[in-house]
C-alpha cells in the first residue's frame, strides 16, 4: 500500500480542538506544530459544560479531566423567557472544567508528548503545488503537508480564506464569567430571556460559570451589560435570582460580537477545519466542547488514513472528512437550532412544555438528539 508523505502537521489555533487534535496525531506518531496567538493559562468565552460522551476518548489520550477535579454533572434545567422550567437527567451525565484549567492542562500534556508548540499569529496560509506555506509574525515562513484550522469562532484568516459566513454582519453578542454563589454541583441549566438564553453550571473549585448570547442590537439600548442584564435577563426569575445571589470573580465579564450560526464547511482552501471553526455549535445543543473534541478525533483519525496510505489522495481525505463532520454532526446542529425555537418562544414552549408534563419520557429522548455516543479509540 502506497503512503503519503505527511510531514510537520501544522494546527492554527490552541484552543480545545487544536490541542486535542494535536495529542491524538502526536500519539500515533506524526510530527506537529501547534501555532496559538496567546499564552496559557487563559480564559475564554464558553459554557464549560462537557459531555461524558468524550470522557473515554480523553482517557485513552492520557488526558483524563477528573484529574482537574471538576463538577459532576448529572441534571439538566430549561427555563423560558418569563421564567418557565422543564427538568430532565442526562443519560450520559457530564462535567464541568474552566477553559482556563483544561487548556492549560491539555497544553502541558502536549509539550510532554513532543508536540512543538508556538506563540506566535499566523498572517497568511497559501496552498500550492499540494503543499502550504504558512506566514507567521514572528517565526517566520513555516511548512507543511497538512493545515488544521483551529482558531475559534472567527479570525482575520477567515476573512482571508473568504469564507461566505464572514460576508455578512452578526447580530450576536457573547458574555462570560465565573461567580461564587449558591448552585447545585451536579446541574446544568439553560435559561432563556428575550433576544437570547444563558447557560449556568459549576466548574472546579466551586466556582460558578454564567455564560450568555445575546441579540446585540437589543443590547446596545442600554448603557452596560450591568443594566442589559437587570432589564433583560431579570424578566426571567431564574436569571435575576442567580445574578442577585452571585458575586462576580472576574474584574469584568469577558466578550465576544459578531458570533455566527452561519453554516461553515468543514474543509476551506484545503485547510481542515475543526471545533467552532468547522461549524458553531449551538448552545442549546448543551455540549458544544465534546462536539469540538469528537471534531479533532475525526480530523485526527483521517489524517492518520491518509499518512499510512488507507486514504489515497488528499482530495479523497477532504472529501472523507466533509462526510464524517456531516454524518456526525449536522442532524445534532439541527436539533439545537429547532430547539433554540421551541425554547425561546413564549406560547411554544408552554405546548412542549404541556407535552412534556403528559410524557415525560420524551424530554431525555429530545436531548439525546443533541449528544452522541460514548467515543472509544482502539
Amino acid at each position: 500500500m502506497k503512503t503519503n508523505p505527511v510531514d510537520n502537521i501544522i494546527l492554527v489555533g490552541g484552543g480545545l480542538a487544536g490541542l486535542i487534535c494535536a495529542l491524538h496525531l502526536q500519539k500515533q506518531g506524526l510530527k506537529t506544530t501547534l501555532i496559538e496567538k496567546k499564552t496559557y493559562p487563559h480564559h475564554k468565552v464558553c459554557g464549560e459544560y462537557i459531555s461524558n460522551e468524550v470522557l473515554p476518548y480523553l482517557q485513552w489520550l492520557d488526558v483524563d479531566p477528573y484529574f482537574l477535579n471538576p463538577s459532576s454533572i448529572k441534571n439538566l434545567s430549561v427555563s423560558s423567557n418569563i421564567g418557565k422550567i422543564i427538568n430532565c437527567k442526562l443519560s450520559l451525565g457530564g462535567f464541568g472544567l474552566s477553559r482556563f484549567s483544561l487548556d492549560h492542562f491539555l497544553y502541558q500534556k502536549a509539550l510532554q508528548k513532543g508536540c512543538n508548540i508556538i506563540t506566535d499569529r499566523v498572517e497568511y496560509i497559501n496552498f500550492r503545488n499540494d503543499h502550504f506555506e504558512v506566514g507567521t509574525g514572528q517565526h517566520g515562513l513555516l511548512n507543511s503537508s497538512v493545515v488544521i484550522g483551529a482558531y475559534g469562532k472567527r479570525s482575520a484568516l477567515d476573512h482571508m480564506l473568504t469564507r461566505s459566513f464572514m460576508m455578512k454582519k452578526s447580530p450576536i453578542l457573547a458574555v462570560k464569567a465565573h461567580f461564587t454563589g449558591d448552585f447545585p454541583e451536579d446541574l446544568v441549566a439553560l435559561h432563556n430571556f428575550k433576544g437570547g438564553y444563558c447557560g449556568i453550571s459549576k466548574v472546579e473549585n466551586n466556582l460558578l460559570n454564567i455564560c450568555y448570547l445575546a441579540d446585540y442590537t437589543l443590547f446596545k439600548a442600554h448603557k452596560d451589560i450591568a443594566e442589559f442584564q437587570q432589564k433583560v435577563l431579570y424578566n426571567n426569575p431564574n436569571l435575576e435570582r442567580i445574578f442577585e445571589t452571585s458575586a462576580m470573580v472576574f474584574k469584568q465579564p469577558l466578550t465576544i460580537s459578531q458570533v455566527s450560526f452561519a453554516r461553515k464547511k468543514a474543509v476551506e482552501d484545503h485547510i481542515l477545519m475543526i471545533g467552532d471553526t468547522a461549524g458553531l455549535i449551538h448552545p442549546l445543543c448543551g455540549n458544544g466542547m465534546a462536539m469540538a473534541i469528537h471534531s479533532a478525533k475525526l480530523c485526527a483519525e483521517s489524517i492518520i488514513a491518509y499518512s499510512n496510505g488507507s486514504i489515497g489522495t488528499r482530495d479523497e481525505l477532504e472529501k472523507k472528512y466533509i462526510k464524517l463532520w456531516n454524518s456526525n454532526f449536522r442532524t445534532r446542529l439541527r436539533a439545537g437550532e429547532i430547539l433554540s425555537g421551541l425554547i425561546s418562544g413564549g406560547k411554544a414552549f408552554d405546548i412542549m412544555q404541556q407535552l412534556l408534563i403528559e410524557f415525560p419520557s420524551a424530554l431525555p429522548a429530545i436531548v439525546k438528539l443533541t449528544h452522541g455516543k460514548p467515543l472509544v479509540c482502539q
